[in-house]
């Protein structure tokens, strides 16, 4: 679907994360293919499965009508397999579709090399045209980038090229049963090169050497580059340059415009990756294509889902090549991956608003001389042509069309001006109402004036919200269901990031208030109030010894009080204290220590730290695990819900058993459930080896109560065990009681 700045389409896409891994049981090798193929919804053919073979999700991809695609990485023998990946596809319903598959036939190879790393180092050296500073070893892994399996080595020098001045890594590449030279391959083939662009001015900008030629390409950030469309439509050329001098600053030379584009995919790149940890735009750490010069006298820019394209403007004498605007279309990509906001009415204005927001903090973020940041949409393009931006954030009405304040007629109008108030109420929370540095802000009616929390925060929280709890369907307003509003889920992200009722969320309340979005948000209390935390809040401990936590209480409202604290919950045989035994609500911090005794039986224990103040009482969680007594035996009695359609674990540690677990090891589950035949269970060992207990078998039956003989005996018995239990269907639900091993 095309994202342009006038009219789009939005893609939906979810990303899940699960990991299969290789198991050492005695099972057929035919069989244990076939359960690995299961474990993923496929077969065992069309994966090309081995019994050797372990999977990991990489990525999950979700049609609007519900059909998947999910690709998972390989490994055999624990080894990574180059080009063993795959990806299952299933039909809306979950009915199996078939593979896309790399493997033209299972791996079957020996994993003992003949050749060994010293020799493989060698090699590497022989194929190293330079001076070596430093050999970073070398990795035994399978090839199969040609369809078919073989052990190789993967060999890493460091050093410098033949001119002395050039860095290089080079990856060698050998066969590690001849020791014949499979290929080679070089991380640094990038300088860092000068550029002047339209907008941007002198900036420096990452691209890559190619022989003795220049090209605008970013390997920094995942191979982005930026082409020359010559005002076409289809065929774009990679700008190239002799001396890595880019551009001019005037339209007349075309790498002008491609400096600005480029450095804005940088900035972008960067922008999301260290201030909100998305590795690049797609999150997978590739790059993002810059088409320029697009068209004859085209007046616009637009993001396809995979590329940005920039026109010239007017007379092709303005391309809309500037840092808010490369910024902007840039996050519509981010906004597709994240939440799917649909691109209309409300939705629409809010994923407008969302490239807004994400544009301007780009340009703040890259803080380039000639293009400050500010909170206007496009100043430096003149597409009206009298030079007025297309949006202001602190005003948008300004404009003529956009809305600042929300009205039962902003669902109807374009998604341009519906984003006026998600960028009237951004621009309140970050910076304020009234006069600012950036323009005046009116609130609407007769809101209360807003005192800002700072740009740092606020695109935190509306990073937040757009990740974890936006919908394709949210909107400002939503009286048939608000809770999928912008203003419940940003009150939910300030609660995630700073706490319930702290300065953060009052001011996401008022910024929404000032914009005319009211919310049924609960009340936060008047008088004296506080919140407590654990940090860290999870630890475990052997019987018989200690852990500690820090307590830490934060003034929500009011004056500060005494708050005494205490613990409950705690298993047979621990006790908890706290010094100091009571700290003030205002910042106050004690150290909780939990001490177990020998007898203290092992699981996983939700403590309740309580505060006790004079004006209000809080409490926080500490969840406790005591690893199993020194010895070949372990128990975990604490209950798991099991949902729906839902993977649920539990764990139990083994300690002081210093050897192998037997070949007769005891399984002993005990699962509630209405419906038995939805379940998978697996016993996971410390190494992530994979023993199927259960397998949908049983059909409507009540309940799994039964202790499993499996063989273990190649397993260490000392680690962290896991019971996984997955239900495959719908309707009936139950809980992991309590399980046992003995090994």
């Amino acid at each position: 679907m095309r994202k342009i700045l006038a009219t789009a389409g939005v893609a939906v896409t979810a990303v899940a994360f699960v990991a299969v891994s290789a198991t050492s049981g005695a099972a057929a090798p035919d069989q244990v293919a076939a359960t690995r193929a299961a474990s993923v919804g496929a077969n065992a053919a069309d994966i090309r499965s081995s019994a050797s073979d372990g999977y990991t999700v990489d990525r999950v991809r979700k049609d609007a009508n519900g059909a998947t695609h999910t690709k998972y990485t390989r490994t055999y023998q624990g080894l990574r397999v180059y080009g063993g990946d795959f990806v299952v596809h299933t039909k809306a319903g979950g009915a199996y579709a078939g593979v896309s598959n790399g493997l033209i036939a299972p791996i079957s190879v020996a994993t003992t090399p003949k050749v060994t790393a010293a020799k493989a180092l060698e090699t590497a050296k022989a194929n190293f045209a330079g001076t070596i500073t430093a050999e970073r070893g070398s990795e035994l892994f399978i090839d199969a980038s040609t369809g078919q399996g073989r052990l190789a080595w993967e060999t890493t020098l460091h050093g410098w090229l033949a001119d002395g001045q050039t860095p290089s890594k080079l990856h060698v590449i050998t066969d590690a049963q001849t020791g014949a030279l499979i290929g080679s391959f070089d991380e640094i083939e990038t300088v860092t090169g000068t550029g002047n662009g339209i907008y941007s001015g002198n900036v420096s900008i990452d691209t890559t050497l190619s022989g003795s030629t220049y090209q605008m390409i970013d390997p920094v950030r995942g191979n982005g580059r930026t082409c020359d469309m010559n005002n076409g439509t289809s065929t774009c050329t990679t700008f190239t340059d002799a001396d890595n001098a880019w551009g001019t600053g005037a339209n007349s030379n075309r790498q002008s415009a491609g400096v600005d584009a480029h450095f804005g995919a940088a900035k972008t790149f960067d922008y999301f990756k260290n201030v909100h940890g998305r590795n690049g735009i797609f999150g997978n750490g590739s790059g993002v294509p810059s088409r320029v010069h697009y068209g004859n006298n085209y007046v616009n820019a637009f993001w396809d889902g995979a590329q940005m394209t920039y026109g010239d403007g007017s007379s092709n004498s303005r391309p809309l090549v500037s840092l808010d605007v490369a910024g902007h279309e840039m996050s519509h990509g981010v906004t597709e991956a994240l939440a799917g906001l649909v691109y209309s009415g409300e939705s629409g204005g809010l994923n407008e608003a969302t490239s807004d927001i994400f544009g301007n903090m780009v340009e703040f973020y890259a803080a380039a001389p000639s293009d400050p940041g500010d909170y206007q949409v496009g100043e430096k393009i003149n597409i009206n042509g009298n030079g007025t931006p297309l949006r202001y954030m602190y005003n948008p009405s300004l404009d003529g069309a956009s809305h600042s304040c929300w009205s039962t007629s902003t669902n109807s109008v374009d998604v341009h001006y519906s984003s006026g108030p998600g960028n009237h109420f951004f621009f309140n929370l970050a910076e304020g109402t009234g006069a600012t540095a950036y323009g005046t802000s009116p609130v609407c009616g007769s809101a209360p004036a807003v005192v800002g929390i700072g740009r740092a925060k606020a695109e935190k929280i509306w990073y937040r919200a757009l990740d974890v709890y936006f919908t394709s369907s949210t909107r400002y307003v939503l009286t048939s269901n608000p809770a999928n509003t912008a203003r419940a889920y940003t009150l939910r992200a300030a609660t995630d990031l700073y706490g319930t009722c702290s300065v953060e969320y009052k001011t996401v309340q008022a910024a929404w208030t000032a914009v005319n979005v009211a919310g049924s948000d609960t009340a936060c209390p008047t008088g004296n109030d506080f919140s407590l935390a654990a940090s860290p809040a999870s630890g475990s401990v052997n019987p018989g010894s200690s852990v500690t936590s820090t307590i830490a209480a934060t003034l929500t409202n009011g004056s500060a009080q005494t708050v005494s604290l205490s613990a409950s919950g705690l298993p047979s045989g621990a006790t908890a204290s706290f010094s100091p035994t009571s700290i003030t609500s205002a910042g106050g911090t004690s150290t909780l220590t939990i001490a177990t005794g020998s007898s203290t039986p092992s699981g996983t224990y939700a403590i309740t730290v309580t505060g006790t103040g004079a004006s209000s009482t809080r409490t926080t969680t500490y969840s406790l695990t005591v690893n199993g007594a020194p010895g070949c035996t372990g128990t975990n009695p604490t209950d798991v819900t099991i949902p729906d359609n839902t993977t649920v674990t539990s764990t139990i540690t083994i300690s002081g058993c210093a050897r192998n677990a037997s070949s007769t090891s005891a399984v002993a589950v005990n699962i509630i459930h209405t419906y038995k035949g939805d379940l998978v269970v697996d016993l996971v060992a410390p190494d992530g080896s994979v023993y199927n207990l259960h397998n949908r078998t049983g059909g409507s039956a009540d309940n799994i109560s039964q202790t499993f003989t499996v063989n273990l005996s190649t397993e260490a018995a000392n680690g962290t065990w896991t019971l996984r239990v997955r239900d495959a269907a719908s309707l009936d639900t139950g809980r992991i009681d309590t399980w046992s091993l003995t090994l």
